[in-house]
């Protein structure tokens, strides 16, 4: 292919077509998304309700945002939004098509070294960073022949269909794998997963121990004697469980406690752990991200009740999305959380991954969810003490969690193989972009930029 060298001011020309807003007329807004999504409109109003000077873009338009170009925001309007208008922070672009075809260009634009050109062109104040005319048209590319230029798009334009199908694939097979996770859960919580043993210690037993520990407790002022919980009734119950299980209040069988928020002046750079409802992440804790500390004496004193230890299961209770889990882990010997969430802590300390995992699965506490200030999804501590849980014979439970969290090992790894898959086709476009689109922009952006991947 023979290559040559323009500035971008030599194959583009920025058009203003001004259009006279009138009050009583309707317009469309127009917006392009960020990295290479598209043109889109943004909204239908009344003349009246513009207020900036405005230019109008035709089907077929090349046009970019002056504010978000640095992050891709590319597209070529499509018939339905011809005639719509935009803002002076909008550029349409005409194409010299004798030295750039129109879709190449496209492709061009969908390139990392694109987005580094964009990125160099860009300046400003941190709120306000605009693409400047002269650097972005000062900005050198190597161009093919105008017919090389097809035969190339024809050539991608197949790849990406292949990509985008293979995409579209692996969305569905993660689809299908949370519908798997789903279908462990129910079939855990059924007692149809891990068989049961005639020989097991029946969940009646069982709870006669928890309520006598709760009673020592109490006894020896650990915790405070609460209003008894109303028995389930059998209309409240949702699925058959097997004949050693029983249905109880999560309040029979565990402690509940609402966290609590200091004031400013409690928190420090090293001290306790503490929690925000943004720590629970993918049914665990990563206290890694934004890690905050209090002072241990606010720990053990105001924030007394909000204590947690590794064991202990944390739910977050105000969202959306409501009914986030994690199990508090060893690396974390104790910590505070955050009131947005509630500590739940087995009387029989060892059935706590089995309330971990039957709240996972969402039915229970989607069944419950009500609205508190401004509309907010909520839960009430009195709410996750009335919730239902099956509770089967203590070594039964254990059966059932072993066989979950293989199963639920084996649905991560099948995740993370699709996730990874997925990474591999979106980079794949981007290599072959590279490859095709001349050593000279590889070079630039290796050796001036390092470019962070598409979010």
């Amino acid at each position: 292919m023979a290559w040559k060298i323009y500035k971008l001011g030599e194959v583009l020309k920025r058009r203003k077509e001004t259009v006279k807003i009138l009050p009583s007329d309707r317009y469309k807004l127009v917006t392009i998304k960020l990295y290479h999504k598209g043109v889109i409109l943004r909204s239908i109003v009344n003349g009246s309700e513009i207020k900036s000077a405005m230019s109008v873009v035709r089907e077929g338009d090349f046009v970019l945002s002056g504010i978000d170009a640095r992050n891709g925001a590319f597209g070529i309007v499509p018939k339905e939004l011809d005639g719509a208008v935009v803002t002076n922070d909008f550029w349409s672009l005409d194409p010299d098509e004798k030295v750039i075809d129109k879709e190449f260009l496209l492709f061009l634009t969908s390139t990392q070294f694109f987005d580094y050109i964009c990125k160099q062109s860009s300046d400003g104040t941190t709120q306000r960073i605009r693409l400047q005319r002269e650097k972005f048209f000062d900005h050198e590319i190597e161009l093919p022949l105008p017919s090389e230029q097809k035969d190339l798009v024809r050539k991608l334009n197949a790849l990406k269909t292949d990509g985008d199908a293979l995409s579209s694939e692996l969305t569905h097979q993660l689809s299908l794998v949370k519908q798997l996770r789903q279908a462990f859960l129910r079939e855990a919580m059924q007692g149809k997963l891990a068989p049961q043993d005639p020989n097991d210690e029946p969940a009646s037993e069982l709870l006669k121990k928890i309520k006598a520990e709760k009673e020592q407790l109490i006894k020896e002022k650990k915790i405070k004697k609460e209003k008894e919980l109303p028995p389930i009734k059998p209309e409240e119950i949702p699925f058959e469980i097997p004949k050693s299980w029983l249905w109880c209040r999560l309040g029979e069988i565990a402690y509940v406690a609402s966290g609590s928020t200091p004031k400013q002046d409690a928190f420090v750079k090293t001290g306790v752990p503490y929690l925000k409802m943004y720590n629970l992440k993918n049914q665990r804790i990563e206290f890694d991200y934004k890690p905050q500390y209090i002072k241990r004496e606010i720990h053990e004193g105001q924030l007394k009740r909000s204590r947690a230890y590794p064991g202990d299961v944390i739910m977050n209770i105000v969202g959306p999305p409501l009914g986030k889990l994690a199990i508090v882990p060893k690396s974390l010997p104790e910590c505070n959380f955050n009131q947005a969430g509630v500590l739940m802590r087995g009387y029989e300390f060892s059935i706590n991954p089995w309330f971990y995992w039957y709240l996972s699965e969402l039915s229970e506490i989607n069944s419950i969810v009500t609205k508190g200030v401004a509309g907010q999804d909520n839960i009430s501590v009195t709410q996750t003490n009335n919730m239902r849980v099956p509770l089967p014979p203590i070594l039964e439970q254990q059966r059932i969690v072993g066989k979950l969290e293989q199963l639920m090992n084996y649905c991560d790894d099948l995740e993370r193989s699709i996730k990874q898959s997925q990474t591999q086709n979106k980079q794949l476009l981007q290599q072959v972009l590279r490859e095709a689109l001349q050593p000279k922009m590889e070079y630039e952006m290796n050796n001036n930029v390092s470019l962070a991947a598409e979010p």
